[in-house]
């Protein structure tokens, strides 16, 4: 199933500065979320296999802008989260749909890397209201450093019968992190779900 999009919406948050101390380099976070007719809105399909079928090009739409946006290099990308906000008509199911099939597949190839589960969250909401997308280290799961996540709200969506689709990806982790545990720089190739 082709998914039809009615709005992109693409942004970076870049942090300077944290509790007066300088973050050198700046931790840069991008989102790239769409904005997609949900086709099972109101109504309860037990295949979603469709829906989920449409989410491949759509992971790759939504890694590309998001990359862009963030102005590094691939190498350089530490985090990665998605999320869905699914509208008033629509079920938590179909934001599942969109997000772990194959969503996932084409950031992983996108970031040559990705050994790390791509966190996730849904989330029932209004127009405009906000929801959060996880992130983790692309590479290992407890990378603690890396343990975040950023708010999204997109104005006017979704309407009842849409999804608002979302990732977001960073060049580090929280601002100063002091919290201990595996840090980036001692994961090994193995660590991914440790």
């Amino acid at each position: 199933m082709k998914l039809d999009i009615r709005r992109i919406v693409t942004f970076v948050e870049e942090t300077r500065i944290e509790q007066g101390r300088p973050v050198d380099p700046a931790v840069r976070r991008a989102v790239a979320a769409a904005v997609v007719v949900n086709p099972y809105a109101g109504q309860y399909v037990e295949d979603l296999t469709e829906l989920a079928d449409g989410a491949s090009e759509l992971g790759n739409l939504l890694i590309t802008r998001a990359i862009a946006a963030l102005g590094v290099s691939v190498a350089d990308i530490d985090s990665f989260g998605k999320a869905a906000a699914i509208g008033a008509d629509g079920e938590l199911e179909h934001g599942a749909a969109l997000l772990h099939p194959n969503l996932g597949a084409p950031i992983r190839a996108a970031m040559e890397a990705g050994l790390s589960i791509i966190p996730s969250s849904k989330k029932r909401v209004g127009p405009g209201a906000p929801f959060d997308i996880p992130l983790g280290y692309k590479d290992a799961v407890y990378v603690r450093s890396h343990f975040d996540g950023i708010e999204v709200r997109i104005p006017g969506a979704p309407h009842a019968d849409e999804i608002v689709v979302a990732i977001a990806i960073t060049n580090g982790g929280r601002p100063l992190p002091r919290v201990g545990g595996l840090r980036k720089d001692e994961v090994a190739r193995m660590d991914g779900l440790r």
